[in-house]
């Protein structure tokens, strides 16, 4: 989300900065103007908490381009910063400063302004300033706009009164929606989404002389005040200056209900009357109104009485006040009855704009005002990847979405939001919390129990903070390295996978939705149905993306047990929603075209709803509507006739939800469609709960990222890890050795976490909180010498092994493709730093990646190969294993290929000669079976026996010895023959065919 910056004060900037004088002579009346920004390069490009200028943006295409530029016409100095942009979502830029440094004063000024060239192309240019707070990042934001209708430069003067503060942003601590101007901390430009453009600015400068008059407001508490029948509400009113200076002059505020649903007299007892703040009165000092309601025996909707203000003397607040009275005495509301009765009971009463407004889901940061949730009967709100309050803390994020319910309160039913988030390695996008290994690292585990307490931490986390939904857990199937969104899949089996979907109980609790309630379950989601991980490389119409959202082309048969047999289990483990996939299906033989999933009403009414037996709702993916062939009124229709019940469209609510409405009306979407859409809706918002909680139970906030959280993580990381090489026993390492570490990955927090953790497509860097690689080992061997050199520029001589690190820097989804900037190789630095320790020493080279890479050319040089995966924040769990505190008994989740030109390749494939086979895993600490052949005969009996009698885990345990005795006779001599039936013999044990497993190990055997 976006961030706002410090700006320079006159005061600071006095000695420091040239004091340009504009207009007429300087004098009383028209002080020196201060410069902030002069654009001649005195203030860099540079990310926070550094000094400097930077760029944000909704996704990787938002961010504007920005350059320091010399232009003849520049209206001060020689150069402006200029740039270009192209925003779907939502860009601009802030200036911001260091966020160590002092806030700055602006009160003694009456305004900001600047220098903009005009393009004329009738956009609003939003303009942002930070106010209060201990830092930049804990700040108020308040906001004005204006509209670039002129061509060339014109100068934009902007008094300091004409900023509004921004409700939808929730800071802790210092909070008063007062304009103080005496600790500014920033400003930042949001340039037009929806077309290309162009822009100029310069001269950025503090003006004029604050009138204290001028700059006195009038704020109240709450915008919305609920009430139960009977009960006073009490309004606070205060009046609050620029500077917080007393006021210059006298206040008088009128208030008087009128207006409103409630009636005058039968629903509450009207109030008028007038306050006065007299002159010299403290900013800050407040006055209450209270406005009594009435008691009658009738069941209502919740009715509304706006307490309507007159302000003399200073600026009244951006917004009425409004008294609710909550609804009340009706079925709906009644929590003894059934879910089923009380949904039947509220659809009945609903108009359908109502329900469409259910059926709508926004993007908290795209909305033109928070009251628009109650202005359009908004349904849910969502968090994309990064967009996050300010501080990105549990208790903003809490006191946030609490605001947004409260604005659901002013609706007739107060239907409550559901508030949506991908949390899908851990509370992800929240600084601190508990960053599990991605999914492709779980696969690796083999241990259902194990992800199903990774998903009750995530859940436990992220219901903390005010949210009851999260676009989790991923059920694709990986069918092609090459995709960008593989980390995100358990693995290419869908055996894998489906045994892996235990996560859904840990998020969920019991599949029957009775544990939705509690105050440490999520409402989970599906995704991505049906055959996102099996789409053709090349097919992708979407950006420079050449897999991601491509075309999945299978048999029926394939469709059916590849890639929809995951969400088959996952109905039948009683998951909340699912979200179909941006990809399409051509199914073989069919003789049909291509259909967009979200479009596809053969498989979610036919498969999904129908035949799997799903009761949940369906929701899009990120305008994912937009994507069907046809103009927006066929997108809607097609989208909700063919089963949506709920529509992600970030920015574009205000459309759907009026087109929607406009297909209903005109016949085209049924009213029986409508109808099931908003009671499934309603259904899972009734089991979680939302209805009698709407919001934020924050009890378990303290337990965010704690030591037992980060256990849990700890385990999945140092289960995740898979040795596919061991020559010579190097690992365990012993705590007495030597160790040279090196690559770009062993001390870098975010490179190991991946895409997905605090912003959308991740970044490098010390992100969040955790423990590195490297900090794990040094942890781990505490006495031990522990030398790191990134780039193994220092020199190598003395150590007894080294440990390089190496791999993937972060992405997500198509921007991951490979073919996209991306290949499975290693960079020419690790590639470097591989040859050089590994030919100097004993070396352990560990991959950090979403996906395998392509090292067999140097694996001859290698000692220990590991699979280290994106294993999340806890470092400790990596070196759990490499210095023996736990075995090493991970598995590849996905086939291991020698080439990028043997893609895809996949466990079951007639043609299979990979590097490492799909369940390849060496183990330490475990003695390996003796015996050879005829310890295999006998563990196939015992197999034979256990698949008969139904005893999984006497079956499982014989199979993995066997394989364990296989994998030693193999040893590095991995050929086609020993590959395919020891990959066969993995998934064979996935699906409880014991004997049939050992039947393929004993080939494997034979063939090595």
């Amino acid at each position: 989300m976006r961030r706002t910056a410090l700006l320079v004060s006159a005061a600071v900037l006095t000695g420091l900065l040239p004091l340009a004088v504009t207009g007429a002579a300087a004098g009383a009346e028209d002080p020196a103007s201060a410069t902030v920004d002069a654009f001649e390069g005195e203030v860099p490009f540079a990310n926070p908490p550094a000094e400097g200028i930077f760029t944000w943006g909704g996704d990787t295409d938002d961010p504007p381009r920005l350059a320091l530029t010399a232009r003849a016409d520049a209206p001060e100095g020689a150069q402006v910063l200029a740039g270009d942009y192209d925003i779907s979502g939502y860009g601009g830029f802030t200036h911001d400063f260091a966020s160590g440094k002092p806030a700055h004063d602006w009160s003694a000024r009456q305004g900001i302004r600047f220098w903009w060239d005009g393009q004329n192309n009738g956009k609003k240019i939003s303009f942002e300033i930070k106010d209060g707070g201990a830092n930049g990042e804990a700040s108020e934001l308040w906001t004005t706009s204006f509209t670039d209708d002129f061509t060339g430069w014109k100068q934009i003067e902007i008094p300091f009164t004409d900023f509004t503060y921004r409700t939808d942003y929730q800071p802790v601590g210092g909070i008063d929606q007062v304009l103080g101007l005496t600790e500014m901390w920033g400003y930042s430009v949001t340039l037009p989404s929806g077309t290309k453009g162009r822009f100029a600015l310069d001269g950025v400068e503090l003006y004029g002389t604050a009138d204290p008059a001028r700059n006195a407001g009038v704020v109240t508490d709450s915008v919305i005040h609920t009430v139960k029948e009977g009960d006073k509400a009490a309004v606070k009113i205060s009046v609050a200056t620029t500077g917080s200076v007393p006021t210059e002059g006298p206040v008088t505020v009128a208030y008087e209900t009128a207006g409103g649903t409630a009636a005058s007299g039968k629903d509450y007892t009207p109030v008028k009357g007038e306050l006065t703040f007299p002159a010299g009165t403290a900013s800050g000092a407040s006055r209450t109104v209270e406005v009594p309601t009435l008691r009658d025996r009738s069941a209502e909707n919740a009715e509304t009485i706006p307490l309507k203000l007159t302000v003399t003397g200073a600026k009244a607040p951006a917004e009425t006040p409004q008294v609710v009275i909550d609804a009340h005495g009706l079925p709906y509301l009644d929590p003894k009855l059934s879910v089923k009765k009380r949904v039947a009971d509220l659809v009945s009463r609903m108009s359908l704009e109502e329900k469409a407004g259910q059926m709508t889901q926004a993007e908290r940061g795209a909305m033109t005002s928070p009251g628009d949730i109650a202005s359009y009967d908004l349904g849910s709100l969502l968090s994309g990847g990064g967009s996050t309050p300010t501080p990105n803390v549990p208790e903003a994020w809490a006191q946030m979405i609490d605001s947004f319910q409260l604005r659901a309160q002013a609706t007739r039913f107060q239907i409550p939001l559901i508030y949506g988030v991908d949390a899908v390695h851990g509370h992800n996008n929240l600084i601190g919390a508990t960053v599990m290994p991605h999914n492709i690292g779980m696969g690796a585990t083999r241990d259902p129990q194990l992800a199903e307490k990774t998903g009750a931490v995530t859940a436990s986390e992220v219901r903390a903070t005010g949210i009851p939904w999260d676009f989790a857990p991923c059920l694709c199937v990986t069918r092609d390295e090459r995709w960008g969104r593989s980390y995100e899949s358990f693995g290419e089996d869908p055996a894998l996978v489906k045994s892996m979907e235990t996560v859904l109980q840990g998020l969920q609790g019991a599949r029957n939705g009775k544990d939705l309630k509690d105050d440490d379950k999520v409402l989970a989601t599906a995704k991505h149905f049906a055959g996102d991980g099996g789409t053709v490389y090349g097919s992708s119409t979407t950006g420079k993306y050449t897999i991601d959202q491509g075309v999945t082309k299978v048999t029926q048969q394939e469709l059916e047990a590849v890639h929809l047999a995951p969400f088959q289990t996952a109905v039948d483990r009683g998951v909340g929603t699912v979200m179909p996939s941006y990809s399409s299906v051509d199914i073989i033989g069919d003789d049909k075209a291509p259909v967009k999933m979200h479009a596809d009403a053969a498989l979610i009414n036919g498969v999904l709803k129908d035949r799997m037996g799903f009761d949940g709702f369906v929701i899009s993916d990120w305008n994912g509507i937009d994507q069907i062939p046809g103009d927006y009124a066929s997108d809607v229709r097609t989208s909700i006739n063919a089963g949506l019940d709920m529509v992600m469209v970030p920015y574009a609510y205000k459309d759907f939800r009026t087109t929607l409405v406009d297909e209903v009306k005109a016949g085209r979407v049924g009213e029986k469609r409508i109808d099931d859409a908003v009671s499934r809706i309603l259904t899972q918002k009734f089991r979680l709960g939302l209805f009698e909680k709407p919001y934020a139970d924050t009890s378990g906030a303290s337990d965010i990222g704690s030591s037992a959280h980060r256990a849990v993580a700890r385990k999945a990381a140092a289960e995740s890890q898979v040795l596919l090489k061991n020559a010579g026993g190097v690992l365990p390492l012993k705590k007495n050795q030597k160790v040279y570490v090196a690559g770009s990955n062993a001390d870098d927090l975010g490179n190991q976490s991946g895409g997905w953790t605090i912003t959308w497509q991740g970044s490098s860097g010390k992100i969040t909180d955790g423990t590195t690689i490297l900090q794990g080992l040094k942890k781990a061997a505490p006495g031990a010498t522990i030398d790191y050199s990134k780039e193994a520029s220092a020199p190598t001589v003395g150590y007894d092994v080294g440990v390089v690190v190496v791999g993937e820097t972060p992405y997500a989804e198509g921007v991951g493709d490979v073919g996209n900037g991306n290949d499975l190789e290693l960079t020419a630095a690790d590639k470097a730093a591989v040859d050089k320790v590994c030919g100097a020493m004993k070396c352990v080279v560990l991959t950090v990646s979403g996906r395998p890479q392509l090292i067999g050319d140097r694996l001859g040089d290698i000692d220990a190969l590991v699979a280290s995966w994106l294993p999340g924040t806890e470092g400790d769990g990596v070196a759990d294993v490499l210095y023996g505190k736990r075995a090493f008994t991970g598995q590849l989740p996905v086939t291991w290929p020698k080439s990028e030109s043997q893609l895809p390749i996949n466990v079951g494939d007639a043609s299979y000669d990979p590097q490492f086979p799909y369940g390849w895993g060496l183990t330490t600490l475990t003695k390996v079976p003796e015996g050879g052949s005829g310890t295999l005969k006998a563990l196939a009996l015992v197999a034979t026996a256990a698949e008969r009698t139904g005893a999984d885990e006497i079956g499982r345990a014989v199979v993995n010895k066997a394989r364990l005795l296989v994998q030693q006779k193999v040893g590095s001599g991995i050929t086609a023959a020993t590959a395919k039936p020891f990959a066969d013999a993995d998934h064979l044990l996935l699906t409880g065919r014991y004997g049939a497993a050992l039947a393929k190990l004993t080939e494997a055997y034979r063939a090595a």
